[in-house]
């Protein structure tokens, strides 16, 4: 939370601008905890991102360190935070990994922050300039850091894993459930992707990694809210595996959505089988487990299968 390109600010939650004085800052946030406690009828969802905001900005120092962290002080240096991860040093074993998560949304980010400027920017991942972009860019920064997240989690499974990022769907294949070249909903243009493919012994998984900025709502098995854009991001997974599996002649054990741990109200979601692949939607940080212990119902993988699925995918994958 606070940490996404599409979400409030620490400020904008506790309703204040960036230079209200300490004691604002105060008033305004026990005005914020008493309009949205449960208690008087307010939503608890909200008054959790209240008490999250002050524990971020609610003293001095802590303050101090957000204003630097998000482009809020005059002084603030270059963030880290959403700028394109450094090739890692460590010599840790880590999963043997194909294509460059985030990199065709990245890409796409830029050109269409050039396009909305007219010009190159010094530097389009500042805080304080991304805040000033429409959301729909907003969104596909969102989606390339959310894809980024999940291939630093697919790594760190180790040595018996296998993913590929980043792949492209096989040319002239439509995608039900996309959007057109432009569209809302955070997608780079065609080609579409598939965002990762992971192989370990636990089974075959397909993932989109996304993040829409608003709690997940379902219904008849398909995320909707204003967040997905005019994307079916479940029908858009469902049909990107089933391309896939009919292209490099292998079976899917399912197909999983992984969402910011803000944005799911559990720590999985099962939505069943849709189309004959099963689909579960998994917040970031219980995805790791689930792909170590398998999607319900998957079957493990072990052995010359295990050798000859990754050969059959490597093979046919192609990158965006």
């Amino acid at each position: 939370m606070f940490d996404s390109p599409l979400s409030a600010s620490a400020y904008e939650v506790l309703g204040v601008v960036a230079t209200a004085s300490d004691d604002e800052l105060r008033r305004a946030y026990r005005l914020q905890l008493r309009r949205t406690h449960p208690d008087t009828g307010g939503d608890a969802a909200v008054f959790i991102q209240v008490q999250r905001a002050w524990e971020l900005v609610g003293t001095p120092e802590l303050r101090a360190g957000y204003d630097r962290g998000h482009g809020f002080a005059d002084d603030d240096a270059p963030w880290d935070g959403w700028r394109a991860p450094a090739a890692r040093t460590d010599t840790r074993p880590r999963a043997k990994s194909y294509g460059e998560a985030g990199g065709s949304r990245r890409r796409h980010y830029i050109a269409q922050v050039r396009a909305w400027t007219g010009s190159d920017v010094a530097d389009p991942y500042d805080p304080a300039f991304v805040r000033t972009v429409p959301r729909e860019l907003r969104r596909v920064l969102a989606n390339a850091l959310a894809e980024e997240h999940t291939a630093r989690t697919v790594a760190d499974l180790g040595m018996g894993f296998t993913a590929w990022h980043d792949v492209a769907i096989p040319s002239g294949t439509p995608v039900a459930g996309a959007p057109l070249s432009g569209a809302a909903g955070g997608t780079p243009p065609s080609p579409d992707t598939l965002d990762h493919i992971v192989l370990g012994p636990s089974g075959l998984y397909g993932l989109m990694s996304a993040d829409f900025g608003e709690i997940a709502s379902f219904r008849g098995g398909e995320v909707i809210g204003s967040g997905t854009g005019s994307r079916a991001p479940v029908t858009a997974l469902v049909t990107q595996v089933r391309t896939i599996a009919r292209a490099a002649r292998v079976r899917f054990g399912g197909a999983i959505l992984v969402l910011p741990d803000d944005d799911l109200a559990q720590a999985t979601t099962p939505l069943g089988a849709i189309r004959g692949t099963t689909v579960v939607v998994v917040r970031r940080s219980a995805l790791r487990p689930l792909l170590r212990a398998g999607v319900p119902g998957s079957r493990t993988i072990g052995g010359t299968e295990l050798f000859d699925l990754r050969t059959r995918i490597q093979q046919t994958v192609r990158f965006a």
